[in-house]
Formats: structure tokens, sequence, C-alpha cells
């Protein structure tokens, strides 16, 4: 049986990876920290760029196909899915239009934090509908969620 944590937090592409990349590192800290405390949140686009972005071929020395099919595989199983309403994909948010879709993802799950090291993601902080956070942030922050 699936549990449904009421914490949601939205993961940005770039901190999947870099915790890959380097499993000693802020994002995998966080990374663990999410799946073992909270539940990341997906929507289709947001997966479908991770999954794309996985399979560049500039990866292949630092991470094996088996790593990185086994990671989408129990991403997929374990997030949470979010169906993005056509109303909120169609608000801009960032300067980068790829972005909009975490954003999208996180307004539509009411996320408690969106998780990004994208400084495109990161400059909205002021504005943005929900939190926005570096990795290392996010880190402090989640431990203060669970005390």
């Amino acid at each position: 049986m699936k549990v449904d944590h009421p914490l949601r937090v939205v993961v940005d592409t770039n901190v999947w990876i870099s915790a890959g990349l380097n499993p000693a590192g802020a994002p995998a800290v966080l990374v663990r920290r999410v799946l073992a405390h909270a539940v990341p949140v997906f929507s289709a686009p947001c997966f479908e760029e991770l999954r794309t972005r996985l399979w560049k071929p500039k990866f292949d020395r630092y991470m094996s196909i088996e790593f990185r099919q086994a990671m989408l595989h129990d991403l997929k199983a374990v997030a949470h899915w979010v169906e993005v309403p056509a109303e909120l994909r169609a608000l801009t948010y960032s300067r980068d239009p790829a972005d909009d879709a975490w954003m999208h993802a996180a307004v539509a799950c009411e996320a408690a934090a969106l998780v990004t090291g994208d400084d495109d993601l990161l400059v909205l902080r002021a504005t943005a509908p929900v939190p926005i956070l570096s990795p290392a942030e996010a880190i402090t922050w989640l431990d203060g969620q669970l005390q």
C-alpha cells in the first residue's frame, strides 16, 4: 500500500541528476530526506524532462544505464502524480518557459516547496506562489518540518 505523505515536494531535474552524480552532495542528501520523509511530485512534463535529460550521452561515464533505469523506475513508483489544469499550464512564471512546468506542478499539488538549483527558478522566490529553495536550504527547511 502506498502511503500518501502530506508533505509534497517538487524536486527539479537538476537536483535529481546532481544527486545521482554525487551521492555525498547536498542534492543527494536532500533527495534521501525527501524520499524518507515526504513525497516527490511529478507531472508528466516534469518526468519527461528528467527522463530525456538523464539519457543524455554526457552522463554515460558517470551513471550506468542500470542506475538510470532504476532511478526512473523507482521515482515513477513513489511519486505523487499531478495533472496540471489547462488554465494553470497557461500561466508564465519563469524567463525560461521550460521551467514553468515545475512551477505548474508545484502549484497544482499545493507543494510545500519547489527545490531547484536553476537560477531561472531561484530568482522567482519573492513572487512565487510556493516556496522555492536550493538543495542546501531545503535540507535545513525539511529538518525543521520534521521536528
